[in-house]
């Protein structure tokens, strides 16, 4: 798998996997999924943004991909798209359940709800 996610992935680490998981996304469409998705509370530089990806994609969970169809040419420089791998899908949903569990137990002893 490449990176020790049993910590726990970084919040924007968590945001860019969470942000292509439906599908192929251009950095800037990243950027601004990532935004939207955390309220505005992340808005990562592009630069910030291209390293998290890089290291993503070494980690062997994200990875270059073709343009999707229905997405029009940029009339600049050519967008390069990012989609998740099987092992960038399966790192996502057990730091979704890992979230999951930890609300829970914040919950827990919040006395939000009971046991």
């Amino acid at each position: 798998m490449g990176q020790n996610s049993e910590a726990g992935l970084s919040t924007l680490d968590y945001h860019v996997l969470l942000a292509i998981a439906e599908g192929p996304l251009h950095g800037y469409a990243v950027r601004e999924a990532v935004e939207a998705e955390s309220e505005g509370t992340l808005v990562p530089r592009a630069g910030s943004l291209y390293r998290v990806i890089a290291r993503l994609m070494g980690a062997g969970w994200v990875v270059e991909t073709a343009a999707p169809e229905h997405h029009a040419p940029h009339p600049g420089r050519a967008r390069r798209y990012y989609g998740l791998t099987p092992d960038g899908r399966a790192v996502l949903a057990r730091e979704a359940r890992r979230l999951k569990g930890a609300a829970a137990l914040a919950e827990e002893r919040l006395r939000l709800r009971r046991p």
